[in-house]
């Protein structure tokens, strides 16, 4: 039971740190750009693609990765610079539009370029195989991995955001983007900075799930409702929320998963457990955000201003 424990706890960590690196460019975009950007997931996608392309051309998975970043940095820096920035001043409506047409364009895009078929991204072969951490508890090297690579990031982070005249110059523009212009911050460049560091941590997302899960056509969507699920939770605006946030629903989603369908098999029929159990699981995270919703309305941890 302990060993079930401790695997579905890294399991959620996991699966927590990859919605952040989705959630913190999220949340960053919302908070500075006053900009609701549904195409965000696609960047998760073209990252994943990318680094399934130079992988198998390159056979380096760090390869991949670093081409992957820089490649949709780049993306999401020119998508910020013709696409989005005239659509600042416009209501979040026709941001929802805008950025809706985004992520149809970019999945036939992929269609185009990549095919239909999921692409295969392979993990390197040195972490293919388990690790043992305790007596009888094994866990795969490659998902440890992820997991270092999720906490480096989130603490390369918050040392930029807290720490640097970069994040003092994001924090001012989220609290008020207005005086921070008039204070001399070039918010022109500020936006395009920012837009292309949430597209790269969305690549390293999608590069370091590519092997966990099918990189294919539309996989953006679904952890795209994931990441707002994250930042509603966490507070718009807000690292700090986004982290807390994030490994709150990876953890909840993972347990879920594990004990609802477990504890449904002891009450009820087999068939019927089969079913309820990965429904109501489903669900549990919605049920944490109306919860937090109801008793914060601005999240856990809103950004001031």
């Amino acid at each position: 039971m302990l060993t079930l424990v401790v695997e579905q706890v890294l399991n959620g960590l996991q699966l927590g740190l990859m919605l952040f690196l989705l959630a913190a460019g999220l949340t960053l975009v919302f908070g500075i750009m006053d900009m609701i950007n549904l195409a965000h997931g696609s960047l998760y996608m073209i990252g994943a693609y990318l680094a399934a392309t130079v992988a198998e051309a390159s056979g380096s998975f760090v390869a991949a990765i670093v081409a992957a970043v820089v490649g949709t940095a780049v993306i999401g820096m020119a998508l910020e610079l013709t696409v989005l920035r005239p659509l600042y001043r416009r209501s979040h409506l026709h941001q929802v539009l805008a950025t809706f047409a985004l992520i149809l364009i970019a999945n036939e895009l992929v269609r185009i370029i990549w095919g239909a078929q999921p692409v295969a991204l392979n993990m390197p072969a040195a972490l293919s195989g388990p690790v043992e951490l305790a007596p009888g508890l094994r866990y795969p090297a490659y998902r440890l991995v992820v997991i270092g690579v999720g906490l480096a990031a989130a603490l390369l982070l918050y040392v930029v955001v807290a720490h640097t005249r970069v994040g003092m110059w994001l924090r001012a523009g989220a609290s008020d983007r207005e005086m921070a212009g008039a204070m001399g911050v070039n918010t022109a460049w500020l936006f395009t900075a920012a837009f292309g560091a949430g597209a790269a941590l969305c690549a390293v997302a999608g590069a370091l799930l590519g092997p966990l899960l099918a990189v294919q056509v539309g996989m953006g969507e679904n952890i795209l409702i994931l990441a707002f699920v994250v930042i509603v939770i966490g507070g718009i605006g807000s690292v700090r929320g986004a982290l807390v946030g994030a490994l709150l629903v990876g953890l909840l989603d993972t347990a879920g998963r594990t004990l609802l369908p477990a504890l449904f098999r002891a009450l009820a029929p087999p068939a019927v457990a089969s079913e309820v159990g990965p429904a109501l699981a489903s669900i549990l995270i919605y049920v944490l955000m109306a919860g937090v919703l109801y008793f914060h309305p601005r999240g856990l941890f809103p950004a001031r201003g």
